[in-house]
């Protein structure tokens, strides 16, 4: 896939903010805040590595220093007024003084005649208080956004699911929202790059708006059901009080008007939430105690088991066992990033069906389509036909080059035989995927996949994989 960077511009304006209190940058973002009635978050900051260590194996580890929370260096606000019309900011957290922007925020998270609407949103909550309190001082964190709509709850709205239920732990990400709800694919390339580097690149200042802005569309599309099914009520029970609780009136009453239907303010009062940080949720959690407490557990199983994880036996694809040769692996929702590096190089390996398939389901899979289930989960290890080590080394998988990239990383289905054309192509992924407009120009071939029609193309990152992979399974040019 092509760099983002080069992809077609959103349909939206972006305002990257970088002045202090003197600046008009800052000052168009500050005047957007105070008109705003709906305002959608979302931040990014630098990725951590993990594993990552500066001590050889034999070297005497040194005393671990206290964890530190990620420094927030990027945030988005998506703006709507009352009139109706959206801006959107990026804010360059390494080029705004904190200072200038401390109060504004402050006042608009905690503001309740603003709705403000996120993702998955606390984490960033925690980073971005942290943040500022490193800068700033003790008494310059954020300790609450409300009222505050989570996006998550809305894409699970939209599906039936019960309010009075817990939503499940594996929630979807928002670029699959976006995509079954909006009909928006929005690229994730960029979302683990170095976001401390400075300039920005115009890839990744997209990319950031783009998470912020779409919040609102998905808002309009939950509005607009909220509506729908509210004007079916009796007319008795929109006036109840379930609609419109006493704060969310006091606001109205006093001049703030949040929307003139109304159905803005039962969605405060029915569907908003609060985010309320806690001293011991805004500081960094160490892992060690949980690995320790883990440990045992893991060491119960094995022992329980008296099982091994080395390989043992051919596996059952193996000719001599009745297998066809073609080696075969299911790889849990654990590990899922190593099926898909599997089928970069040319391997089947597929997933579960559902998010949380049982173990049961697992088994029968396995056997049934003669694979070998690859996973992390300890507790699984009393099973047969289950590895949990290194795949390629330990079933001497044989990593031809004219196998790379064979795969559909998506779904693990096969490719098509015979390229497409550029027109064929077009024509293909109509109503079903962008293709970016600046490779239009180029000599390029597609390739579509059987199973799930997704497109490919031969970019700098289809090379730069082959690349990878040819070094990674020490296949020479």
């Amino acid at each position: 896939m092509e760099d983002p960077a080069r992809a077609p511009p959103p349909p939206f304006a972006v305002h990257l903010v970088t002045g202090g209190s003197s600046s008009p940058d800052l000052s168009h973002l500050i005047q957007s805040l105070d008109a705003a009635r709906i305002v959608a978050f979302d931040a990014e900051w630098k990725p951590r590595r993990r594993g990552a260590s500066a001590h050889g194996d034999d070297a005497t580890p040194a005393p671990p220093n206290p964890p530190q929370l990620p420094t927030v260096t990027v945030l988005q606000l998506a703006c709507r007024s009352e009139e109706g019309g959206n801006e959107v900011f990026v804010v360059d957290l390494l080029a705004v003084p904190l200072a200038d922007l401390w109060a504004p925020l402050r006042e608009l998270f905690e503001r309740p005649e603003v709705l403000k609407l996120g993702f998955r949103f606390k984490q960033d909550l925690v980073y971005l208080s942290a943040t500022f309190t490193a800068a700033l001082g003790d008494d310059s964190g954020f300790d609450r956004v409300e009222p505050f709509l989570d996006v998550t709850n809305v894409y699970y709205y939209f599906k039936g699911h019960d309010r009075q239920k817990r939503l499940p732990k594996e929630t979807k990400s928002l670029a699959t929202i976006c995509e079954e709800l909006l009909n928006v694919s929005l690229s994730k390339e960029l979302q683990c790059s170095d976001w401390s580097c400075r300039p920005l690149t115009e890839g990744q200042i997209r990319y950031a708006a783009s998470d912020a802005y779409y919040l609102l569309d998905i808002f309009d599309l939950f509005q607009q059901k909220v509506s729908t099914e509210e004007k079916k009520l009796p007319t008795k029970e929109l006036a109840s009080d379930e609609f419109c609780s006493p704060s969310v009136l006091e606001c109205s009453s006093s001049g703030y008007a949040i929307c003139s239907d109304g159905y803005s303010t039962s969605i405060i009062a029915k569907y908003s939430e609060s985010i309320l940080l806690t001293e011991s949720g805004t500081k960094a959690r160490s892992s060690r105690r949980k690995e320790k407490q883990k440990l045992p557990t893991d060491a119960k199983y094995k022992e329980k088991f008296d099982c091994s994880t080395e390989w043992q036996g051919p596996p059952p694809w193996d000719p001599s066992v009745g297998g066809d040769g073609y080696p075969k692996f299911l790889c849990d929702v654990m590990i899922e990033g190593l099926a898909k590096h599997l089928r970069c190089v040319g391997i089947d390996a597929a997933t579960p069906s559902c998010r949380k398939p049982q173990p049961r389901e697992l088994l029968n899979q396995i056997y049934k389509e003669g694979r070998i289930l690859l996973t992390r989960d300890v507790k699984l290890l009393k099973y047969q036909d289950l590895a949990s080590n290194q795949v390629i080394d330990t079933f001497q998988l044989k990593i031809s080059e004219d196998r790379l990239m064979s795969r559909c990383t998506k779904c693990n289905g096969s490719f098509i035989q015979t390229p497409l054309t550029l027109d064929e192509a077009m024509e293909a992924s109509k109503g079903f995927q962008v293709i970016p407009s600046c490779i239009f120009n180029r000599n390029l071939e597609f390739w579509k996949c059987t199973d799930c029609n997704q497109l490919y193309w031969e970019g700098t990152q289809y090379h730069n994989a082959v690349q990878k992979f040819m070094s990674v399974c020490n296949i020479s040019e």
